[in-house]
C-alpha cells in the first residue's frame, strides 16, 4: 500500500511525518530504519507518527534513525503544530500534543499576509535533575559540572532530563571536535544506562550559545530541540546565562530561543514543510 508522507524540518533538524489520525502505521520502527536512510530512501533523522488523542489536539510518537522510540522531540512538536494549522486547518492560537514526556501546549505565530504558521513556541515543561530520573549513575541531587572520564579524557558535565536524557559539556568552539568518535562515546557511557545525547556547547556571549549536538538513535543532527533547551538550562544552571532571559541557541541547522524561568522552559523556533510525497509500505 502506498501512504503520503510529509518532509518537514525545524532548523534542519528533519523527519518524515506520518498522518496516523484515521489510519495506523505498520512496524513503525522497522520503518524508521529503512526510510531514514539518506541514500536509499527519503532519508531523515527519523520518523514521527501523528495519533489521535483523547486528552490533547493529536499524540506524537517519535522514532529516531535507528528504530529506537524516543519520548520528546522540541522540532518534531513545533512540525506537528505547522501541520496542524496549516495542512488540517486547526486554526486555534494554542495547539496541544501529547507526547509521552506529558501533554505539550504550542503557541503559533502566523505570518500577517498569508496566515502560514511560521514561528511556534512551546512550553516543554521542568526539567528533571536528580540523576535517577535522568537516569545517571551519578550521587547527589543534581549533576553540575561534574567530573566524567570518556575515552581518555575528563570532562565536566551537566546532565537533566528534559523529557529525555541529556549531557551537557561546555567548552571551545564545537566545531573543531570530531562527534563521529567522541558522541557515541558519551552515548554509550556507562554512566548512562538508557544512552544519552550529548551537547557540546560553546559560550559566545551574554546569553548565547554555540552547540552541537549527538542524538542518541540519530548520531550527529543539525538540531534538537529539547538539546537546545537542555543546554540554556545548564548555562544558567553555570551562571554563563540569566535565569529568565531570552537566549540564543545556535546550531548546525539555524537559531532556536529558549527561556528557563526557574521552573519551566519555553522553546521558541521555525517549523517548516520541505515536501509531501508518497511511498510504497
Amino acid at each position: 500500500m502506498n501512504r503520503t508522507f510529509y518532509k518537514m524540518q525545524g532548523a534542519g533538524n528533519d523527519y518524515i511525518y506520518f498522518d496516523c489520525l484515521e489510519a495506523p502505521l505498520p512496524t513503525p520502527q522497522k520503518l524508521a530504519v529503512q526510510l531514514s536512510d539518506r541514500h536509499f530512501s527519503i532519508g531523515g533523522d527519523g520518523i514521527v507518527l501523528i495519533l489521535p488523542s483523547r486528552i490533547a489536539d493529536c499524540r506524537m510518537r517519535m522514532f529516531n534513525a535507528d528504530g529506537s522510540e524516543g519520548k520528546m522531540c522540541g522540532n518534531a512538536v513545533r512540525c506537528i503544530a505547522k501541520y496542524l494549522y496549516d495542512v488540517k486547518g486547526i486554526k486555534n492560537r494554542f495547539l496541544t500534543i501529547e507526547t509521552k514526556a506529558g501533554v505539550k501546549t504550542v503557541a503559533v505565530r502566523t505570518k500577517r499576509h498569508t496566515g502560514e504558521a511560521y514561528a511556534f513556541t512551546v512550553d516543554m515543561g521542568k526539567p528533571a535533575f536528580r540523576p535517577s530520573r535522568i537516569p545517571a549513575e551519578f550521587d547527589g541531587e543534581q549533576v553540575i559540572a561534574h567530573p566524567l572520564m570518556v575515552n581518555g579524557e575528563t570532562y565536566a558535565v551537566t546532565c537533566l532530563s528534559m523529557g529525555n536524557p541529556h549531557c551537557v559539556v561546555f567548552g571551545d568552539d564545537p566545531a573543531a571536535l570530531d562527534l563521529g568518535t567522541l558522541g557515541p562515546a558519551f552515548e554509550q557511557h556507562p554512566a548512562f544506562p538508557a544512552r544519552v545525547n550529548t551537547e557540546f556547547v560553546q559560550v559566545t556571549g551574554e546569553n548565547a550559545l554555540k552547540v552541537r549536538v549527538y542524538e542518541r538513535g540519530s548520531g550527529e543532527t543539525l538540531a534538537c530541540g529539547t538539546g537546545a533547551c537542555a543546554a540554556a538550562v545548564a548555562a544558567v544552571l553555570n551562571g554563563y546565562a540569566a535565569e529568565g532571559a531570552p537566549i540564543k541557541v545556535e546550531l548546525v541547522g539555524g537559531t532556536l530561543e529558549v527561556v528557563y524561568t526557574g521552573e519551566t522552559v519555553f522553546l521558541t523556533g521555525p517549523a517548516e514543510i520541505a515536501f509531501r510525497g508518497e511511498v510504497e509500505i
